[in-house]
């Protein structure tokens, strides 16, 4: 299946043509400052990756594990990347519709924000789950 997206004005456009993962909803407080709220994203394997337009990319060295891409013209949110990974994770909103992507779990939930609940039953982890990689484990 291909998954077609872009950021906010189009600068960025990006086609995922391999399986993509469900989605995490990252709560770490680093994801939330960046985005406003928490992110929502999938992963797909580099190879699988087309982007065009990656010049407009913005590249923002988070830590000394990952990196935050987002666009350089709009300043839409678009990809976190693991250092030495050969996947990159996808803001799951930049995708077009319909995406069919489902939820998967919560992540770093002790530092959500104080203005909201999850409730929606996914599994919640204190930091990553056992089968998600993510900066510092």
């Amino acid at each position: 299946m291909i998954h077609s997206g872009s950021c906010l004005c189009g600068s960025v456009r990006f086609t995922a043509t391999g399986p993509l993962r469900g989605v995490i909803y990252c709560h770490c407080s680093q994801c939330r400052k960046q985005s406003g709220h928490y992110y929502a994203a999938t992963n797909v394997s580099d190879q699988d990756l087309s982007i065009h337009g990656s010049e407009k990319i913005s590249w923002y060295m988070a830590s000394q594990y990952a990196r935050r891409g987002f666009c350089s013209t709009c300043g839409s949110v678009l990809f976190w990347k693991l250092n030495d990974s050969s996947e990159i994770s996808v803001l799951a909103g930049a995708f077009d519709t319909p995406s069919d992507l489902r939820g998967e779990a919560h992540i770093f939930v002790p530092d959500k924000g104080d203005y909201y609940e999850i409730t929606d039953g996914l599994p919640q982890y204190e930091r990553s789950s056992p089968d998600l990689k993510v900066a510092g484990d």
